[in-house]
């Protein structure tokens, strides 16, 4: 048989064929006086067999030990492991799947994904708590507030579960204090108002006065004094790393009033 009528037979392709010459899995077979490659029926055996063991979900590599072994004997322990990887990547994607229910789940709860994409339940209705407070209020809802969501959805994503888990509980009750969403709103508005301002203008106090009046006195109790301490020291060695990322992400008179907002709220907690 030429390669075409072997590739043919077994249902695989000449390409197919050539690579499997290629790295050993199927034998060379003798040449006509014309250069072509002469298959007999052992050769279609052996092409089958390949095409069998890489349909059952073998590599190339785990299928040519297989065939280097001739009584067999690596066969039992490569499909044990084959059926070990399979259960693996079938409780990866039930786990998959429930994620994306979930998430679907809570489109609908709440009209839509926020823009910061998916995040828990309990951070999608703050945000949809946030939406509700901004629809009630006149004008467009402040930068600020879709800054700040990007942050905490950030934040949800790094760090141990744990830590997300309590400072998801911690906005929670914060935002479920009466009047707090919108008082919240108000301070967004001061930082807006700080967007075009030097980092001296006399409105960079008020506003962080009224932004660590914001902040409950639970988170502030929980963090560790030394971190506090670090950051009511202040120097420049404060604003390393996601610290220096996170004040850049806002206008020059904003970042120095979410810095002095920090450094009250260090002060009450020490």
């Amino acid at each position: 048989m030429r390669i075409g009528e072997l590739a043919g037979l077994v249902g695989v392709s000449t390409r197919a064929v050539r690579h499997y010459h290629h790295l050993g899995l199927l034998p060379e077979p003798e040449r006509r006086a014309n250069g072509y490659r002469d298959y007999g029926l052992r050769d279609a055996v052996a092409l089958a067999r390949v095409r069998r063991l890489t349909e059952l979900g073998l590599g190339l590599d785990e299928a040519r030990d297989v065939l280097a072994d001739d009584a067999g004997r690596e066969l039992h322990e490569v499909l044990d492991g084959l059926d070990a990887d399979l259960a693996r990547q079938e409780e990866e994607i039930r786990a998959r799947r429930a994620r994306l229910a979930a998430v679907r789940r809570q489109a609908e709860q709440h009209g839509g994904l926020p823009a910061e994409g998916p995040v828990s339940d309990e951070l999608a209705a703050l945000f949809a708590e946030m939406a509700r407070t901004s629809a009630g209020r006149p004008g467009p809802e402040p930068a600020m507030a879709a800054k700040e969501r990007e942050v905490l959805a950030l934040l949800e994503s790094t760090g141990g579960a744990a830590g997300r888990k309590r400072m998801v509980e911690l906005l929670g009750e914060m935002a479920a204090a009466p009047g707090a969403m919108d008082r919240t709103y108000e301070v967004y508005g001061l930082l807006d108002a700080l967007a075009d301002a030097a980092v001296d203008d006399p409105r960079v106090e008020p506003a962080a006065r009224a932004l660590a009046d914001c902040i409950p006195a639970a988170l502030a109790g929980e963090v560790e004094a030394e971190h506090w301490e670090r950051v009511a020291g202040a120097g420049q060695e404060a604003d390393e790393g996601f610290m220096a990322a996170y004040y850049a992400h806002f206008a020059p008179a904003q970042a120095q009033a979410l810095r002095r907002a920090i450094r009250m709220v260090a002060e009450r907690a020490r």
